[in-house]
């Protein structure tokens, strides 16, 4: 009997702290080079910042394809998720990549890198957490 007592109450703290990591994805992005606050429920942004959407298809035609696993270029390989949602703010904001100085990022437009920069911070690695979903910074 307590063995099973044990099991039920280890069972349901598991399924309890699994489900809590899996709650939201960041709405708001505070963006430190423009001072403002991004909504990305709004409904523009919500579309461009999803797997579909504006951001991702920025993503995977212009950056990964000097990115890319095996690629002959020598760049770093880079994925959605090789950053957090911080890392990928500091990423924008600081502008010290090989790609930001060299030109490569002269091709987007300011609004297109905003639009790359939600993107990659809704869906960068770590995004599950509630504790900080609703915050803007």
């Amino acid at each position: 009997m307590r063995y099973l007592v044990f099991s039920l109450l280890f069972l349901f703290c598991l399924v309890n702290t699994s489900t809590q990591f899996a709650e939201a994805k960041p709405t708001k992005r505070y963006d430190a080079r423009t001072k403002m606050c991004r909504d990305l429920t709004s409904r523009a942004l919500e579309w461009d910042t999803n797997l579909w959407g504006k951001g991702s298809k920025q993503f995977r035609n212009k950056c990964q394809s000097c990115h890319s696993k095996d690629n002959s270029s020598g760049a770093p390989f880079v994925h959605v998720e090789t950053y957090t949602s911080d890392g990928w703010n500091a990423f924008f904001t600081k502008r010290k990549s090989v790609c930001a100085n060299d030109g490569s990022w002269n091709s987007f437009s300011d609004d297109d890198l905003q639009i790359l920069n939600d993107y990659l911070y809704r869906n960068g690695d770590w995004t599950y957490d509630p504790n900080d979903a609703e915050t803007c910074g």
